[in-house]
């Protein structure tokens, strides 16, 4: 009876809780929110508005067109068409104009962009669309660094020594360290963060080229290339303050985040709560951001940072008037979902409607949160961009994903952030979450671009990050992080072993049973060299004589001429494995005795590029030189597509020119001209060049059809002699039929040639 009365109070519970979340949703003011940004973020937005019931609506740039965001979104339109693929998320004419034409009630500008911009906010606050962040005059206050620390001094918040205001130009910086501030310092951009803009200098022969760096990379990130100047704090800890303001004078903390694992002051691995804080400074830094945005009566989500010297003392940085990348981990240890909080806030919702009150907000665990990008930590975090082959992505208790682009398929281009995913760890227990992280690293799966996820697996593995404390230079001081580690890939155990035992036979040690697999030498045949009388081969025709000369020569010939496409087979279609140009040349002296009569050797060109660089991590061109030199005497063909070359986009004219005047100089012969329509058009390019390299020009006719069967149309007899006339008006030397499907029946066959 009494479990009975315990399931049924549940019941009424969740079901009254249920019935307030839909009484709040119906009188939400915001019924349609636009997400105004792109990849994880915005897909971020996107869930959190359909879980309180309201449309949702994306924008996308041109390049951004097949990004998962878009797809997550209610709806999605194109924004910034004709400009760049950043200033496409900058456009604000063009975003409240979207906003507008759709009955779009509030927009959510995410983090980066528009986010802290002034001038966005306030445009939409004109054209009556609620802005999903801080009122302008908040961004105003905070989004200027050098305005946000006089309101700091204001409220007695400990600063770092720095200028008072920005600093417009070279002269009055050095005045400024000269007055007594000394060395090192460092240079901050007054507008944005992100690590955007900031240099150190520790001397005076440093200060002229950092100025001018900083200046330059703050005016490419946020458009404002203004610079402030503080002292520089040595290996301090970065601590952040999570905070909610109502717009009202209250505002709530969610206790903090340690940032400090960092790379050029961008964040890398992020924890939360901060561990081995003094409980004074803990309270201070608590007390000083919640003082500090009281006072500006601040609206929604916002971070106030602080750097932690060594000796416990903390000064103000900044705040971040925006979601923060990082706040996952806040959700994680609260339980309270920041980006809901934040749509609930800017449609009117109070406090008291969200359920938050100080006392009621209690850490519980630890969570980790670390972010999977498409950088080589090898090549100094150089972004990789390509394809996605594999994508697999981990899972189970404790770990949440934050997905952006990272998908089979997706192209990860190199006009974005290279975010891939954000993965979050939990646990009761410090030690417990990061191996969650450490084991939801190891079962990603990415194939096609590079991940930085060895770094990410390297850090977590460190001492020092075990033990709990480390501080900014973590990163800079410990260069063996950048080393790619060794890591095994449990998804190919089984093919290896399988693969080793057919090679070597069962693994007696492990009581397998079972003979060894026999030992087989393969039988080299030997061929004997054709008689010096045997007279001229096709190649030495074509060399001394010319395309004409050869052309003549192959209709002159008796006979069957064959050409053997063996060596094009073995970097595609069937092997398992491709073949090495060192495994040719093994066979090239047999072939070239074998094969003499023969009419070519394809051997080039189409995929030959693609898997030689990507797969064997060989030159093609070198391959293409060996051969030649082992194999004088027979013609080497390529497959040449026209306009695209070798390649899978057109090229210009030039290009394609002197790639065939290259690959006749090295050793090619036959070009096999085709286009896989018949038309002529993409076919000139390549017939022209191949042309003027002095190469043979073989044309191509792609069938399909049944010219055998009159009824059956456009692809009849005369179809095909009109396109071969055509071609033959375009001075190819050899014509042939592709028979690409398998189509061509011998009675069809024996009708097209003979015509």
């Amino acid at each position: 009876m009494l479990r009975s009365q315990r399931l049924v109070s549940r019941h009424l519970g969740v079901r009254s809780h249920a019935l307030q979340l839909q009484q709040t949703r119906d009188a939400s003011t915001i019924k349609k929110l636009m997400a105004a940004n792109r990849g994880e973020i915005a897909t971020r937005i996107m869930r959190a508005g359909n879980e309180l019931g309201i449309r949702t609506v994306g924008i996308f740039s041109k390049e951004d067109r097949f990004t998962q965001h878009r797809y997550k979104a209610d709806e999605s339109f194109l924004v910034g068409e004709g400009k760049t693929p950043v200033a496409a998320y900058l456009d604000i004419d063009s975003i409240v104009q979207i906003a507008k034409e759709n009955n779009i009630d509030a927009i959510h500008p995410g983090y980066g962009f528009l986010s802290e911009n002034v001038s966005f906010a306030e445009e939409c606050a004109k054209n009556g669309i609620k802005f999903v962040g801080p009122t302008p005059e908040n961004l105003r206050r905070f989004g200027d660094k050098t305005a946000a620390r006089e309101i700091a001094i204001e409220q007695k918040v400990p600063v770092v020594p720095g200028t008072p205001g920005p600093v417009y130009n070279l002269e009055e910086a050095r005045a400024f360290i000269d007055s007594g501030v000394g060395y090192p310092v460092i240079i901050k951009a007054s507008m944005g963060g992100g690590g955007r803009g900031m240099r150190v200098v520790t001397c005076a022969e440093e200060l002229e080229e950092n100025y001018g760096r900083a200046s330059s990379e703050a005016l490419a990130a946020f458009g404002d290339g203004t610079v402030f100047i503080e002292r520089y704090v040595d290996r301090p800890r970065h601590i952040e303050v999570q905070i909610l303001g109502d717009g009202k004078g209250n505002v709530v903390h969610l206790h903090h985040r340690d940032c400090s694992v960092q790379r050029r002051h961008q964040k890398v691995l992020e924890t939360a709560p901060a561990v081995g804080l003094d409980p004074k400074t803990e309270k201070a830094m608590i007390d000083d951001a919640v003082r500090l945005t009281k006072a500006a009566k601040y609206l929604n989500a916002g971070t106030v940072e602080f750097l932690v010297d060594k000796q416990g003392r903390h000064y103000f940085i900044e705040v971040n008037p925006r979601i923060q990348v990082e706040h996952t981990i806040t959700e994680e240890i609260t339980g309270i979902d920041l980006v809901q909080s934040q749509i609930r806030l800017a449609g009117g919702e109070s406090f008291e409607d969200l359920g938050l009150s100080q006392d009621k907000i209690v850490p519980r665990g630890h969570a980790m949160q670390c972010r999977v990008t498409t950088e080589n930590p090898s090549t100094g975090f150089q972004p990789d961009s390509g394809v996605i082959e594999v994508f697999r992505s981990p899972g189970g208790m404790g770990i949440r994903l934050d997905d952006g682009p990272g998908f089979v398929g997706a192209h990860i281009t190199p006009h974005y952030d290279s975010l891939l995913v954000k993965v979050t760890a939990r646990a009761l227990d410090r030690g417990d979450c990061a191996h969650k992280l450490k084991r939801a690293l190891s079962e990603f799966r990415v194939r096609g671009v590079t991940t930085n996820k060895s770094f990410l697996a390297n850090v977590l593995n460190h001492p020092d990050f075990i033990k709990g404390v480390v501080d900014t230079s973590f990163i800079a001081e410990n260069p063996d992080l950048l080393l790619p580690s060794t890591s095994t890939n449990r998804g190919q155990k089984m093919l290896k072993y399988i693969g080793n035992t057919i090679v070597n036979g069962p693994e007696k040690a492990l009581g397998a049973t079972g003979s060894a697999p026999s030992k087989v030498d393969p039988i080299i045949p030997t061929l004997a060299a054709p008689p010096a009388s045997s007279g001229k081969s096709l190649r030495q025709t074509y060399v001394t004589e010319g395309p004409e000369a050869f052309a003549k020569a192959v209709r002159a010939k008796k006979g069957l001429l064959l050409t053997d496409t063996t060596w094009r087979d073995a970097h595609q279609s069937l092997l398992a494995t491709r073949v090495r140009t060192r495994d040719l040349e093994a066979i090239a002296p047999a072939t070239a005795i074998a094969m003499r009569d023969a009419f070519s050797l394809e051997m080039w060109g189409g995929a030959t590029f693609d898997v030689s660089m990507r797969f064997l991590r060989e030159d093609p061109w070198d391959r293409l030189a060996s051969l030649r030199e082992t194999v004088p005497d027979i013609p080497f063909q390529m497959l040449l597509r026209g306009a695209n070359a070798v390649g899978y986009t057109s090229y210009p004219d030039n290009v394609v020119y002197k790639f065939c005047e290259k690959a006749q100089a090295t050793g090619m012969d036959v070009f096999r001209v085709f286009d896989s329509l018949n038309y002529l058009e993409n076919m000139k390019l390549g017939i022209d060049a191949v042309g003027a390299a002095g190469g043979i020009i073989e044309g191509v006719v792609c069938y399909t059809g049944d010219v055998s069967d009159p009824t059956r149309g456009p692809y009849n007899l005369e179809y095909y002699m009109d396109f071969v006339r055509q071609l033959v008006d375009q001075g190819i030397h050899v014509l042939a039929i592709k028979d690409m499907a398998g189509l061509l029946k011998p009675q069809a066959a024996q009708l097209l040639v003979s015509s």
